[in-house]
């Protein structure tokens, strides 16, 4: 990221300093010396393998001429939303995206990267006729909440909030939200350019955030009376749960200019509850307790955002590396290990056939739909950009 103003500036200088003054408690309260910057090494034994034009897939525009989509999420084998980040929700019918909003979202802030971002159904849908939207709104500074609408199928009406008053910025919201298996609603929010926040265990940012339907805490939450599930997160983008072994993996964005410069770092972690992965102390594979390493670490800026699994590969939609990753994992004992990762319609040097990439989505129909995000000011929007792609094994 690019720093445009006095603003940012002092904002870098000040996490930079709550860094050295974490790194050197650490180091006098015995634990091993980490570094200058602490940057673990790369946790996988696999390089990326680059498949611009794969054979087993038959991939077609489903939708276009979207604003910005988001995420997706399918209602029936008839009916899906897609969020727009200006603060619009879609409706698909039947394969036909219908002119006139869903839903609009009055207050929803489009700033920077933050706006209408996550959207999710109630794990019992239709009989809880519920829909769930985070977004970034204004409140003398910016915040994240996520706020839950009753589907009366003809348009989305407001219920309840869930949480509101998760910090806010033009960058680093998070946003994904998910239902897990275990019937529980799990929020990703990022460290708003404020790194020291992902460490603070009283502070909303830099988490993935554990809630009831409700908007209820869950008794067994690690963290006393807390929403927090996880910690020390910089910007978490995907939630997907592996379909046999129901473990949690979460994308994140690594540093873009932060602590003398650092770019690039994306990863893909596996979360447990109560877990500390690290941002801002800890980077990589680097071994230091009580800090979770990554399973997978990417050198250059690929930020990952989006994320599903479908019979047995974790597909994870990536923004400036403009490819949709494919990762095979090996698990032996409980132990995941990527045993191979391809990069699909993207050449070696990270240009896509699609451009941006923001989220993939599994059908009721068995398909995967991605999300290209090309008109968010930082891609090259095609022609009826956005779309939504339609990707059947052949």
């Amino acid at each position: 990221m690019v720093l445009r103003n006095s603003r940012y500036i002092f904002k870098l200088t000040a996490s930079a300093a709550l860094y050295l003054f974490m790194i050197t408690a650490a180091i006098f309260s015995q634990q091993p010396e980490i570094g200058d910057p602490v940057v673990g090494g790369i946790p996988q034994e696999v390089e990326d393998d680059f498949i611009p034009e794969p054979d087993n897939y038959r991939i077609r525009t489903w939708i276009e001429d979207l604003e910005i989509p988001w995420s997706l999420v399918f209602l029936s084998e008839k009916r899906a939303l897609v969020t727009e980040r200006p603060g619009r929700v879609r409706i698909i019918k039947e394969g036909v995206l219908r002119e006139d909003p869903y839903k609009i979202i009055e207050d929803a802030v489009h700033i920077g990267e933050g706006g209408l971002m996550g959207i999710e159904k109630h794990p019992e849908y239709p009989e809880e006729n519920y829909i769930y939207l985070m977004y970034t709104y204004r409140d003398g500074d910016l915040y994240n909440r996520v706020d839950r609408y009753v589907d009366t199928e003809d348009t989305l009406e407001y219920d309840r909030t869930i949480v509101r008053n998760i910090p806010g910025h033009r960058v680093h919201n998070g946003g994904r939200i998910a239902f897990g298996p275990d019937g529980l609603l799990y929020i990703c929010t990022g460290d708003i350019w404020q790194a020291e926040l992902a460490q603070d265990e009283e502070s909303l940012a830099g988490k993935i955030l554990r809630y009831t339907p409700d908007g209820d805490i869950p008794e067994d939450n690690p963290f006393d009376d807390s929403p927090v599930y996880s910690l020390g997160h910089r910007n978490p983008q995907g939630l997907a749960w592996h379909g046999e072994t129901g473990s949690l993996f979460s994308s994140e964005h690594g540093p873009s200019g932060e602590f003398g410069g650092l770019q690039g770092k994306d990863i893909v972690n596996l979360i447990k509850k109560g877990g500390n992965y690290g941002w801002p102390l800890v980077l990589g594979s680097a071994g230091i307790d009580p800090y979770i390493d990554p399973l997978i670490m990417w050198k250059t800026a690929t930020p990952p955002s989006g994320m599903a699994f479908l019979n047995g590969n974790l597909y994870v939609a990536t923004l400036r590396s403009q490819s949709l990753v494919r990762i095979n994992f090996n698990i032996e004992d409980g132990i995941y290990k990527p045993g191979r990762i391809d990069r699909l319609f993207a050449q070696g040097d990270f240009s896509g056939a699609y451009g941006r990439l923001r989220d993939v989505v599994v059908g009721p129909d068995g398909a995967l739909y991605v999300l290209t995000s090309n008109r968010d000011g930082r891609g090259s929007p095609a022609e009826n950009d956005d779309r939504i792609l339609k990707l059947n094994l052949r």
